[in-house]
């Protein structure tokens, strides 16, 4: 089984950085990713990944938020 990720960090580096060790596992599959946290929860909501990692300090909406609303979308669900 391969497990799907998400990765949202603002620095293009840490997000090409996570991704390309990530990517490089035989059972991980990195399937997309953002850099602020209002763009994260919109592709989460899209991708629908089974793991998401995500910087606490970005633009436009901080990590926290983000993940609380990513929960909150997944409750409602």
């Amino acid at each position: 089984m391969v497990t799907t990720v998400f990765i949202a960090d603002d620095q293009a580096m840490v997000r090409q950085g996570f991704g390309a060790l990530l990517g490089a596992q035989d059972d991980i599959s990195v399937v997309g990713d953002a850099d602020n946290g209002r763009t994260a929860v919109s592709e989460v909501a899209r991708l629908l990944p089974d793991v998401v990692l995500m910087d606490v300090r970005m633009p436009e909406m901080n990590g926290l938020d983000a993940a609380r609303a990513i929960l909150s979308a997944s409750h409602a669900s």
